[in-house]
């Protein structure tokens, strides 16, 4: 398995909802990730505003191919950021 050494920026999730779900999916791969709100953080509960997932480097490839295989076929795949 890759060395964690740094964190990247895999996608952007449309809420923090999205984001919590598709992290967890990441981590029961065996994917170091987490979920970067950014400055859009609610400190009254889950964020509606877009939220980063970072994963550990050297796991960006198979987190964005464990990503695009729960998107529908006729949908775009993940974010190239």
């Amino acid at each position: 398995m890759a060395e964690a050494k740094g964190w990247l920026i895999l996608t952007t999730a449309p809420d923090q909802l999205a984001a919590e779900i598709w992290k967890d999916i990441l981590l029961q791969n065996g994917i170091p990730a987490m979920v970067n709100p950014g400055d859009a953080s609610s400190f009254m509960g889950v964020s509606t505003f877009p939220c980063r997932i970072m994963v550990a480097s050297g796991y960006r490839k198979r987190a964005k191919e464990i990503l695009e295989s729960l998107q529908p076929e006729d949908e775009e795949g993940v974010d190239a950021e």
